[in-house]
């Protein structure tokens, strides 16, 4: 591109250099020519007025004057009434056999009817009109010379950004998501690069939305999985007991399809191909669902995990969201709390809360304030379950604090549920 935009510009250039030289050249010639020409007839005239003046002071012409005065000059005199010319200057040239030689010839009169002509060579006007012409080439070399400087620099002015905005492309190709931010002065290459660093943003979007999603389904995932393990080592523990086979089998196959609705829901989030869509429930049957599953993993340990606080109450929700928003949090007092965990709801007149308290040390302030930030954990989990927690909530207009470091107590506040309600207003 640069190499034809050099060739162009050349082009251009030296066309409009010829199309304004070559009529200067010729005005050039012409003028000195005319000039020339001018000067000769002056000279014509003057020498006239002189012989005017020898013939009425002396009565003939002086040759011997016009020779010395004249050297470059070859001058034929026509006195009046007599038909000899007499010859006078410096230069022996015949005009009755000029052998090649290019002349410049003038004729003057004078009022006593003395006629003049004079001739004189060539050499010097050729000499003028040669130093004209150069200096119009000079011009033109240098009229040139500039315009192809001034394309250089447009065309390394024009293809910098092209090279740059290609090596901004690449780098997006390569999978580095970082919005380049140059711009150019130039309004369409400062267009592109406002739409490739739109596109970066847009593809490092979406390349956190997945890591976001794979990290999330991983943590989500992991506590039914632990579940339905638990249930399965029940049905190997007691294959000899068919009743408790089949109860287990069925809490498996809940546990298995509470997997396939954890995925669903995690996978709309991910392509915000979908809104939680809410609704008035009865929340005792399922934290009484929640509570069966997990005490037994607290059984184990000596620990317990115990369901208190008024019955019979209603919220906005999702039954599976609720479900995983609390296993974030009962997970939590499992793994870095102590004692008994209890699960306590309660109406508090505009919604409802669920709180999740376990009897352990508590939560270091100086954590107390990050504690929802994704990565940031107080022991060796991922930091990633409390954070999630909060986003599900919120996504469905309610919301998890912590609203007591010692011992730790999570709260999470739900829409008060409705009769004939069918979703949330918006947020508590």
């Amino acid at each position: 591109m640069r190499r034809r935009m050099l060739f162009s510009t050349l082009v251009v250039a030296i066309i409009a250099v010829m199309l304004l030289g070559l009529p200067l050249g010729a005005l050039a010639y012409q003028t000195v020519y005319n000039d020339n020409v001018s000067q000769l007839r002056r000279e014509a005239e003057v020498i006239g007025a002189e012989v005017d003046s020898q013939l009425s002071s002396d009565g003939k012409v002086d040759v011997d004057h016009f020779s010395l005065v004249y050297p470059q000059r070859r001058i034929a005199i026509t006195l009046p009434d007599q038909p000899e010319t007499i010859s006078a200057g410096g230069w022996s040239y015949d005009p009755d056999d000029p052998d090649g030689t290019a002349t410049l010839r003038a004729t003057a009169a004078t009022p006593s009817g003395v006629k003049v002509t004079l001739w004189r060579d060539t050499r010097g006007v050729r000499d003028n009109i040669i130093n004209a012409w150069s200096g119009i080439a000079s011009l033109s070399l240098l009229a040139i010379g500039v315009a192809v400087g001034l394309a250089m620099l447009q065309a390394r002015r024009l293809t910098l950004p092209l090279v740059d905005l290609a090596v901004t492309a690449e780098r997006l190709g390569s999978g580095v998501a970082t919005p380049w931010g140059h711009r150019y002065g130039i309004p369409e290459a400062d267009r592109v690069a406002e739409v490739l660093d739109r596109s970066a943003e847009r593809i490092a979007g979406l390349i956190a939305t997945e890591r976001h999603f794979a990290t999330d389904a991983s943590h989500q995932l992991r506590t039914p999985l632990t579940a339905l393990s638990m249930r399965l080592e029940e049905i190997v523990a007691e294959a000899d007991d068919p009743q408790v086979v089949r109860e287990e089998g069925a809490a498996a196959i809940a546990q298995a399809e509470r997997l396939v609705e954890i995925v669903e829901n995690l996978l709309g989030r991910a392509r915000k191909s979908q809104n939680p869509e809410v609704e008035a429930i009865d929340i005792d049957v399922v934290l009484a669902q929640f509570v069966a599953d997990w005490r037994p993993m607290f059984t184990k340990e000596g620990r317990d995990l115990v369901l208190t606080g008024q019955a019979g109450l209603s919220a906005m929700t999702v039954p599976a969201d609720l479900s995983q928003i609390l296993a974030t949090l009962v997970e939590n007092a499992h793994k870095h709390g102590a004692g008994i965990v209890s699960v306590r709801r309660v109406e508090t007149g505009q919604s409802v809360r669920i709180e999740v308290r376990d009897e352990g040390p508590g939560i270091p302030e100086a954590l107390s304030g990050r504690i929802f930030d994704r990565e940031v954990t107080g022991g060796n989990g991922t930091g990633l379950g409390l954070a999630l927690a909060r986003h599900i909530a919120e996504s469905e207009g309610a919301r998890v604090e912590l609203v007591s470091g010692a011992p730790t107590t999570f709260a999470l506040f739900l829409p008060l549920g409705a009769g004939g309600l069918a979703r949330a207003t918006g947020p508590v």
